[in-house]
């Protein structure tokens, strides 16, 4: 009966693999387009579903659809950096609150007691770390998405999957301690006496903004970096210079009338000047500077689009000459 059943089996299972000249006459040279007429001819003829996987050429698009649908990737490459970062400290997530805490006490020294700069009517210590906020959290942002591709290395060569997640996973780490630094940016409102109000609600599109412009400048320098290894010192000297050229440590000028001075113009080029500005005085319940603030949102909108189509162009590469 045994016997019977194995020969039965034997008998009735049977594969039907492609020919050898079908295999060929399926396999072009690497250099051949195929004709959506030959690639259906040739899926007929082999019997097997045909998947032809060819790498972008030029400039591409970014393709959002993709990133939604790697979304929870993005989510655990977030994750990965904030447990990474963290990870055998003494201080742990105190670092967030300790990076802007102490350059607010230093610039508070030099600039606030022995030059005597002026800080409007906020106290110097609270206007500095109002504008040491934001700009923190975009210096780590650029910082930590400059060098995520390279190290990356391992994954990259292995495994495909969108490879933006991996600068923009970054920039969302980078959010955390943002957003930890922000409670000390509360108490110490709450020490100086100073009401926030209803403008507050505006730190959201204001922070939305600044991811923007990070992640555009952040996966330009990704990409510059996988090429060009000494671009990781390029970033630090770059984040340093950028940081006295926006208005976080003192005011910005005032601006003549009916024109622009120097000064004034190459800052209005920054468009981190309009954030900072704009995210100080959500914060302290001034007036938004709205035509900065515009400005700054469309130039960071720019920057952000103009980065990923460099970025999207070059990560062909990437597994190459990584």
């Amino acid at each position: 009966m045994g016997q019977r059943w194995r020969d039965s089996m034997t008998t009735n299972i049977q594969f039907e693999l492609p020919s050898a000249q079908a295999l060929v006459s399926a396999s072009e040279s690497p250099d051949e387009t195929l004709t959506e007429s030959r690639v259906a001819a040739a899926r007929d003829e082999v019997g097997l579903p045909l998947t032809r996987v060819v790498a972008p050429q030029g400039w591409q698009p970014v393709n959002f659809r993709e990133l939604w649908g790697f979304r929870e990737l993005l989510y655990f490459f977030a994750w990965r950096d904030v447990k990474v970062r963290y990870k055998q400290t003494l201080l742990g997530a105190s670092w967030a609150v300790l990076q802007p805490a102490m350059m607010m006490i230093v610039f508070t020294i030099f600039f606030g007691r022995l030059a005597k700069v002026p800080a409007g009517p906020l106290p110097y210590p609270l206007f500095v770390y109002m504008g040491l906020l934001p700009w923190t959290f975009f210096a780590t942002a650029i910082a930590n998405a400059g060098n995520s591709v390279v190290g990356s290395e391992r994954l990259i060569t292995k495994v495909y999957f969108p490879r933006l997640s991996i600068p923009f996973a970054s920039v969302g780490a980078a959010i955390v301690d943002f957003f930890i630094a922000f409670i000390l940016m509360i108490i110490l409102m709450i020490v100086y006496g100073v009401a926030p109000g209803a403008r507050m609600l505006a730190v959201v599109p204001i922070v939305l903004c600044i991811s923007l412009m990070a992640a555009g400048v952040g996966t330009f320098m990704a990409a510059l970096n996988v090429a060009y290894r000494d671009f990781r010192y390029v970033i630090p000297f770059m984040v340093q210079v950028w940081l006295f050229a926006t208005p976080t440590i003192y005011m910005q000028p005032e601006r003549s009338v009916g024109r622009l001075t120097g000064i004034n113009l190459l800052m209005s080029l920054n468009p981190m000047t309009g954030l900072v500005a704009a995210f100080r005085a959500a914060c302290s319940g001034g007036s938004l500077p709205w035509t900065q603030l515009g400005g700054s949102a469309f130039l960071s909108a720019a920057v952000f689009f103009a980065g990923c189509l460099y970025f999207r162009r070059m990560e062909r590469h990437f597994a190459d000459i990584i």
